[in-house]
C-alpha cells in the first residue's frame, strides 16, 4: 500500500509552537483523508525550526465505492413527486429505480446509488490547500508581494516550499501536485540553511530523513533532544561538573536548532554571589543556556552549556565568546538588581503611613518594599482593590485560620505582611517567576524567623497537581488564606470560571486548598469561611475531580457528598472508608439488601403512603423482623458513636452486622401484609435500615 510524505518548509517557526503545529497537521490531514473514505495504517509527525513533516504509511490507493439507498415516493404518487425524486437521486428515468414493497405502505421507489471511489492522489490534492490556508496558527502573517492581495496565504512565518510525494515501496513515487499561495507542491526540499542550502530531491521518507541528515538537519525532535542532553552531560562530566537539567529549556532549545552543537562557556566567579535562581533564570531567559554545578552541590558553577545550530570551523570559540559576553552583561544587571534590593529606597519619608498600617520596620529593606507596594496603590483587580487592601484581607483571614491549623499567630501575621513585598523588588520585576523565592531570600538576609521566610515562598504553593504543598504550619496558614481570599473575592464580584475559561486560575486555587486540607489533615468548615453556597458547591466539584483522580468511584463520592458537607477532610475519609467497605463481601450483600429496602420505601412514598416514624415492638410478629429490629437499633447506636469519633471504618463495621438479619428478613417476611398496621410497621423497619446506613452515606446512590 502507498505511503504519503508531506513537508511544509518555512522560515523559523517559534519553538513553543512547533510540537502543537505538527500534531495539528497530522490530525487535520488524517481526519480529512478518513472523511473522504481513505484508510491508513499509521501516521507520525515531525518538526524542526523550519519544517513540519508528516509520514503516513499504508494509505489506500483509492477510496472505497460507497452505496447509498435513496427512498422515493409511492409508485402511485403524482408525477411531480416522482420527478423530484429522480432529480435528487440523479436518475434519468423511473426505469432506473427499484420498486420495494411494504405491507402497510404499499409499493414505493428506491434508488440504489453507487458512488465510485476516487484515487488517493486526487483526494490529497483536493484537501491540502484548504488545510494549509486554514491552519490554526495563533498569530499567522502574510508575506511577500502577494500579501497585498485579498485572500493571500497566511502562515506563522513565510512558507517557502511544499513537498508532497505518494507511492509504494515497489513503485516510483510521484508528486501530488496542488497549489496554494503561489507555491506548487513538488519533490524538492533544502537542508541546513548555512551548511547545506542546496536542493534535495525527495522520494520516500527513509531517503528523505537520510538526505536531510547528510545536509545537517536532524528531523526527529526527540533525537535532537537526546543529542543535546547526552552531549551536555558528557561535556559537564568531562569538566568535573554535572548539568542542572531543565526539561522545559531542553524542549525549547531542541526547537531552535536543526543541527545541535553543544559547547561550554564560562563567566566570572564573582557572579556566583548572586542567588543561583537568578543566575539560572538570567542565563536561561536571555541566552537559552543550561547551568552546571559541582556534583552534589546546591550552588552553581561558573560554567554554562550552550547549544549552537552551526558546526563552527574554529571549534566554536567565537560562538562561546559571543555568548559569554552577553551572559556577563546580563549577570552584571542581575547583580545590580540583587544589591539594589538590599538597599534603602530613596523615599522612605513617604512610606510612614503604610508602614504604620502594617506594622513594618522601615529600617529593613523588605519592609520598605511592602510599604512601597501599599503606598503606590498597586491594583490587584479593578473590582477587588489594591494589593495593599488584599494583604489586609489575607491578614484578617490568616488570623482566623492560625488557631485552626495550630500555627504561631505572630509568625503568621509577620509572614502575611511580607508575603507580597518582593513584588516591588527589581529582581522579581525582571523575573516574575522568582516571586516568593526572592522574598524568602531577602527575608533571610534581614533576619526574619525561618518559618516566616519559608512561608513567604511557600504561600504560592501548590501551583499545580505536581507541586508540593507548603511544608510548615505558618506557610500552610498563609497559603490557605491567600487562595481562599482569591476565591471569595472573585465569587463576590461574580467572576467565576465558565466552561474552559478560567483566566484567574480559580480551579487551580480551589484544588490547592483541597490538597492542603486533605494532605495536611486540616478540619476547616468551608461554609463559615466562604459564606457563599455557590463557592462551597464549586469546592465540591473540584473535590470530586480530585478524588476521582485518586481512584475513588464517582458513585461512592456522590453517596457521601451532601450539599451541606463543608468539611472536605471528613468527606474524603468517608469515601475512603466506604470504598474499603463496599468492595468487601459483607458490603456488597448489605448494599443489595439496603437497596431493596430503599426501593420498596421509595415506591410506597411515591404512592403517598405515610411511613411511621418509629417501629412498634408490639407489632413485630415474626422472628426475622424481631431480629432485624434489634440489629438495627444496635447498629444505629454503634455507627453513630463511631461517626461522632470520626472513625468511619468502625461505623462501616457496625453496619456490616445488618447483613445477615436483612437477608433473613427478606427471605421470611412479606412487607405488604394484609393488616395495614403490620404493613406500616414493617415499612417503618425498612425506614430504620435506611436511616442507619444514612449515618455514613446514601446507599441508594451506590451503583451495583
Amino acid at each position: 500500500m502507498p505511503d504519503l510524505l508531506l513537508e511544509l518548509r518555512s522560515e523559523e517557526i517559534p519553538a513553543r509552537m512547533q510540537r502543537k503545529a505538527a500534531g495539528d497537521l497530522k490530525k487535520l490531514v488524517t481526519d480529512a483523508l478518513v472523511d473522504a473514505g481513505l484508510t491508513y495504517e499509521g501516521a507520525r509527525e515531525y518538526w524542526t525550526p523550519r519544517r513540519l513533516t508528516l509520514d503516513i504509511r499504508g494509505l489506500n490507493a483509492r477510496s472505497s465505492d460507497v452505496r447509498e439507498d435513496i427512498k422515493g415516493p409511492a409508485t402511485s404518487a403524482p408525477e411531480q413527486a416522482i420527478q423530484g425524486f429522480l432529480r435528487k437521486a440523479g436518475l434519468a428515468s423511473v426505469s432506473e429505480a427499484h420498486v420495494h414493497s411494504d405491507p402497510k405502505k404499499g409499493d414505493f421507489y428506491v434508488a440504489h446509488i453507487v458512488k465510485p471511489g476516487r484515487p488517493a492522489d486526487e483526494i490529497i490534492a483536493e484537501v491540502m490547500p484548504g488545510i494549509i490556508r486554514n491552519f490554526p496558527w495563533p498569530k499567522p502573517m502574510r508575506s511577500g508581494a502577494a500579501s497585498a492581495r485579498p485572500g493571500s496565504l497566511q502562515w506563522v512565518r513565510p512558507l517557502q516550499s511544499i513537498v508532497c510525494t505518494f507511492g509504494s515501496e515497489t513503485e516510483e513515487t510521484r508528486v501530488v501536485p496542488f497549489e496554494v499561495g503561489g507555491l506548487v507542491a513538488g519533490n524538492v526540499t533544502y537542508g541546513h540553511r548555512f551548511h547545506a542550502p542546496g536542493a534535495i530531491t525527495v522520494r520516500r521518507f527513509e531517503d528523505y530523513v537520510a538526505n536531510l541528515e547528510k545536509a545537517r538537519v536532524v528531523l526527529d525532535a526527540e533525537r535532537r533532544k537526546q543529542i543535546i542532553a547526552t552531549d551536555a552531560n558528557n561535556i559537564a562530566f568531562a569538566n568535573g561538573l554535572e548539568l542542572v537539567e531543565d526539561e522545559g529549556l531542553l524542549e525549547e532549545v531542541s526547537g531552535l536548532v536543526e543541527w545541535p552543537q553543544v559547547l561550554m562557556g564560562t563567566f566570572e566567579e564573582e557572579f556566583l554571589a548572586i542567588p543561583s535562581e537568578i543566575i539560572r533564570l538570567t542565563i536561561k531567559t536571555n541566552q537559552k543556556c543550561f547551568v552546571t554545578r559541582k556534583p552534589g552541590a546546591e550552588t552553581l558553577s561558573n560554567h554554562f552549556i550552550l547549544v549552537s545550530n552551526i558546526e563552527a570551523k574554529d571549534g566554536g570559540k567565537e560562538i562561546v565568546h559571543g555568548n559569554g559576553k552577553v551572559v556577563r552583561a546580563r549577570l552584571s544587571d542581575a547583580k545590580h538588581f540583587w544589591l539594589r534590593d538590599q538597599g534603602d529606597l530613596p523615599d522612605l519619608d513617604t512610606l510612614k503611613a503604610s508602614a504604620e498600617k502594617f506594622g513594618l520596620d522601615l529600617k529593613k529593606p523588605l519592609d520598605q518594599r511592602m510599604a512601597k507596594l501599599d503606598a503606590l496603590n498597586v491594583t490587584f483587580h479593578a473590582k477587588l482593590g489594591t494589593q495593599g487592601a488584599r494583604v489586609e484581607r489575607i491578614r484578617k483571614l490568616a488570623g482566623e485560620l492560625a488557631p485552626v491549623i495550630g500555627a504561631d499567630a505572630a509568625l503568621v501575621d509577620r509572614a502575611v505582611v511580607l508575603a507580597k513585598a518582593d513584588l516591588r523588588t527589581e529582581a522579581v520585576g525582571e523575573f516574575p517567576e522568582l516571586q516568593g523565592i526572592m522574598g524568602r531570600k531577602y527575608a533571610g538576609l534581614q533576619g526574619e524567623d525561618a518559618a516566616v521566610a519559608e512561608a513567604i515562598e511557600d504561600h504560592y504553593k501548590p501551583q499545580g497537581p505536581s507541586d508540593r504543598v507548603p511544608a510548615g504550619k505558618v506557610g500552610l496558614t498563609v497559603a490557605l488564606a491567600d487562595k481562599l481570599d482569591t476565591l471569595i473575592g472573585f465569587w463576590a464580584i461574580d467572576e467565576k470560571p465558565t466552561g474552559s475559561k478560567d483566566p484567574y486560575a480559580l480551579r487551580r486555587a480551589a484544588l490547592g486548598v483541597i490538597r492542603m486540607l486533605l494532605e495536611k489533615n486540616i478540619r476547616l468548615p468551608l461554609a463559615s469561611v466562604a459564606k457563599d453556597p455557590d463557592l462551597v458547591a464549586f469546592f465540591h466539584d473540584r473535590l470530586k475531580v480530585y478524588l476521582r483522580d485518586m481512584g475513588a468511584r464517582h458513585d461512592l463520592i456522590d453517596a457521601v457528598l451532601t450539599p451541606e458537607a463543608d468539611d472536605l477532610l471528613m468527606v474524603a475519609r468517608r469515601v475512603e472508608a466506604l470504598t474499603a467497605f463496599i468492595t468487601s463481601e459483607e458490603g456488597q450483600n448489605l448494599l443489595a439488601g439496603t437497596k431493596r429496602a430503599t426501593q420498596l420505601l421509595a415506591a410506597e412514598e411515591k404512592k403517598g403512603t405515610v411511613v411511621e416514624g418509629a417501629v412498634s415492638a408490639d407489632l413485630l410478629l415474626l422472628d426475622a423482623e424481631k431480629a432485624l429490629h434489634a440489629a438495627v437499633e444496635i447498629a444505629t447506636k454503634d455507627a453513630a458513636a463511631a461517626v461522632a469519633k470520626e472513625d468511619f471504618r468502625s461505623a462501616m463495621e457496625a453496619l456490616s452486622t445488618l447483613r445477615a438479619p436483612v437477608d433473613q428478613f427478606f427471605n421470611d417476611v412479606l412487607v405488604n401484609d394484609e393488616d395495614p398496621a403490620i404493613r406500616a410497621n414493617r415499612l417503618a423497619l425498612l425506614s430504620a435500615i435506611r436511616a442507619a446506613t444514612g449515618t455514613v452515606s446514601d446507599f441508594s446512590k451506590i451503583a451495583g
